[in-house]
């Protein structure tokens, strides 16, 4: 996957993640869409992780087509 299509994923995934929390004025959102937002969340993670990978691969001399998806315990853990 290259950069373009990692960019417009994350257009996509953007999209979708601000039409669903917008769907919802002033009810909750039900446990579908709860469910949804958080594999949104993890989708978009796991693509901005993708998109940092092949630029420091790039910037390091190195084939960014040798990035790889992290898996969601790795890029929803960063700070932990």
């Amino acid at each position: 996957m290259d950069d373009e299509t990692i960019i417009e994923r994350i257009e996509r995934l953007s999209t979708e993640e601000q039409a669903l929390e917008e769907s919802h004025p002033g009810e909750p959102m039900t446990a579908e869409q709860r469910d949804r937002l958080k594999s949104l969340e993890v989708e978009l993670d796991q693509a901005y992780d993708l998109l940092r990978q092949r630029r420091a691969r790039r910037v390091a001399g190195q084939d960014p087509d040798e990035a790889a998806v992290r898996s969601e315990s790795v890029v929803e853990n960063y700070l932990q």
